[in-house]
């Protein structure tokens, strides 16, 4: 049998929503405190007005409707107050202005010296229709309808007068009941510090003065030098006992010459407990409550490792052993990537049969930490890892506590990578450290930034990590950390660095080729200096300083790119027009050599007027150009300054 027609057709499409992921699979992005720009496309047959509105649904469940205003081509948009930190979730109306078409056409008439009686006879009509939906607006709607029926002569400044009082009555009416709704859509939004914040990765073994064990007593007086730094998040990698079966010496030696070794802090579990424990040496529970008060008092936040791994001692290993995968003769699995082997760290089989107790577990190592003050982790490979489990953990956990941030480590596919970003992870490891080219650097931020990662994905740039310490940095000395600390700072607004490492510039590899450190924390302890008047200290203090100052350097997404007659000069620019904020960042990227050229720049993204001068106020030395026109000369020395970050100022009025 043939379908019989609809009794009236939905004339209104709406469609190509914003923000959206995977057609509404997995919540978009957004942060606490920032508007969150809803885009739809909405369009009818023919030629009627057409309106579109947004009903917003915040974490607390207070509804908020707004009008979308016309972008061109179809396209309506609107910033919309994001709320609190939670899963809010929006649709889109679109409907036609039945009053709006009517006086768009009588406008039009009016113009022309055409309008009838009968015209107005049609808008009374449209008035009728009007009040009869209910708004607000009934008595004002009335009066009009009337007056449209009046037969009496009028003047055209009359008509053209009351033509007016229709138009501003059509944008306040309600929606008519027929109106096409778009499917809801969900958005996540996350604390601040999901979108803005600089991490400082430390080992807490290694805080200890010289001689002196590393305890998270140490720590605690380590802190003042982090925060002088100007990092706000204190990354500890993993700080629970640590196995002793396959125990790793020196530069990951498999057989060290003596059993005193400390091991490494990621083959995780021991007699003495396992990822709810923490290493003796360390100290205790009380010893961790005090750490988390005493980084909060520093307005530093702690964030852990989460490792869901174990060493072949953990308490897991003999408690469960259905919790491994197991190979034909019996054994445990132990990790590896091939050449390499990682005989003191067994991997959770966490899609195995015995997977629902298993995943329930590791949330249970969750909500442990959770209990003692921490709101921040850094998951350890979870491309490694099931899909689901970490939709399930994350939005299970995230029920509970929604100001959870989870840091993704996850060096793999790209498209793995934007899945785990799509399953709940706040912010993501890139592949950042290995951009070295301008044309690398500035392809990579346009993907980053461009649709549709921008929905959900969230750089966090990382120069180096203890796994990661590339050609670049090897070869480049100190300049070439200094240069990579200030992309990574400016280019992204989560960064982070491993340091001490870092503003000590240490190069030195375990053999040539290799990207690990030679006598790596992972498996010993080191002593550091701890002063932050040394090496790239005053930089890095600098660098967080202009970050926390400069709402442009706050958000992702409004990198612009500046043209260079010099491939060495790598020169962008971010801005927030709302409050009036512009930065502009010239990056010598050669370590080696000083680099000079002409930059060509587009005035229109720094806000300044094509003919006329303005002026550049470098933050981090102190001085004023003032420039006139787009093109202007630029000279960076890598011992000397190996990049400018300006500041866009008026032009100075006073006389040369």
């Amino acid at each position: 049998m043939d379908p019989a027609p609809p009794p009236l057709p939905v004339r209104v499409v709406v469609t190509q929503l914003s923000p959206e992921v995977e057609g509404g699979r997995f919540p978009a992005k957004a942060v606490a405190g920032d508007p969150v720009v809803v885009r739809a496309r909405v369009f009818a047959d023919g030629h009627d007005v057409v309106r579109a509105q947004v009903e917003w649904q915040d974490a607390a469940g207070v509804a908020t409707q707004l009008p979308l205003q016309p972008s061109g081509n179809d396209w309506f948009s609107a910033p919309v107050p994001s709320g609190p930190v939670g899963l809010a979730r929006y649709r889109v109306r679109g409907f036609v202005d039945e009053l709006a078409t009517w006086h768009a056409s009588a406008r039009k008439k009016l113009d022309a010296g055409v309008l009838t009686p009968v015209d107005g006879l049609q808008g009374a009509e449209c008035l009728d229709r009007a009040q009869a939906r209910g708004s607000a607006s009934r008595a004002p709607l009335a009066d009009l309808a009337r007056w449209w029926r009046d037969a009496r002569p009028r003047t055209p400044a009359q008509l053209a007068r009351r033509l007016e009082q229709v138009a501003a009555l059509a944008s306040t009416l309600d929606p008519p009941a027929d109106a096409a709704v778009g499917p809801w859509r969900e958005v996540w939004v996350d604390p601040p510090l999901a979108a803005f914040s600089a991490w400082y990765e430390l080992f807490p073994r290694s805080t200890g003065a010289a001689g002196e064990p590393g305890t998270l007593a140490t720590l605690r007086r380590r802190l003042p030098y982090v925060r002088q730094l100007g990092f706000d998040v204190l990354y500890l990698p993993p700080i629970h006992p640590i196995g002793r079966t396959g125990r790793k010496g020196p530069n990951n030696d498999p057989a060290p010459a003596t059993a005193d070794v400390p091991g490494s802090p990621w083959a995780i579990g021991a007699q003495e407990g396992g990822h709810q424990a923490i290493h003796p040496d360390l100290g205790t529970l009380d010893d961790f409550d005090t750490l988390v008060a005493s980084a909060a008092s520093e307005g530093l936040a702690i964030a852990l490792d989460l490792a869901f791994q174990c060493s072949p001692d953990h308490p897991w290993v003999t408690e469960h052993p259905e919790w491994f995968r197991h190979r034909p003769d019996g054994t445990i699995q132990h990790a590896e990537n091939p050449p390499k082997q990682y005989q003191d760290i067994y991997p959770l089989d966490l899609a195995g049969e015995a997977c629902g107790p298993l995943w329930e577990a590791c949330r249970d190592v969750v909500r442990f930490w959770i209990g003692h003050g921490v709101r921040i982790f850094r998951v350890d490979n979870p491309h490694t890892k099931p899909f689901d489990f970490w939709e399930w953990l994350i939005r299970s956990l995230r029920a509970e506590h929604p100001d959870l941030v989870f840091l993704a480590e996850a060096f793999t596919r790209p498209a793995v990578m934007a899945r785990l970003a799509q399953l709940g992870f706040s912010q993501s490891y890139t592949y950042f450290a290995w951009r070295d080219t301008s044309a690398d650097l500035r392809s990579y931020i346009e993907e980053l930034q461009g649709w549709p990662q921008a929905d959900f994905f969230r750089p966090n740039f990382w120069p180096n990590t203890p796994d990661i310490l590339t050609a670049f940095l090897q070869a480049g000395g100190p300049a070439a950390f200094a240069l990579r600390a200030v992309l990574a700072a400016t280019l992204a607004s989560n960064y982070g660095i491993y340091g001490p490492a870092f503003e000590e510039a240490v190069a030195e590899p375990l053999a040539r080729g290799r990207e690990e450190y030679r006598d790596s924390e992972k498996y010993q302890i080191r002593h550091w200096a701890w002063d932050p008047s040394r090496g790239l200290g005053p930089l890095l203090t600098r660098l967080n300083q202009v970050r926390r100052a400069h709402p442009a350097l706050q958000r992702f997404g409004n990198v612009h790119f500046h043209t260079s007659d010099n491939p060495q000069l790598l020169a962008y620019s971010r801005q927030d027009a709302q409050r009036a904020d512009t930065v502009l960042v010239v990056v010598n990227l050669d370590p080696a050599w000083p680099q000079s050229g002409f930059l060509t720049l587009d005035l229109s993204a720094l806000g300044a007027a094509a003919d006329g001068p303005f002026g550049v106020r470098d933050l981090l030395a102190g001085r004023t150009y003032q420039w006139d026109g787009a093109v202007n000369y630029v000279a960076l020395s890598p011992d000397q300054q190996p990049a400018h970050v300006f500041e866009v100022v008026p032009a100075d009025p006073s006389p040369p």
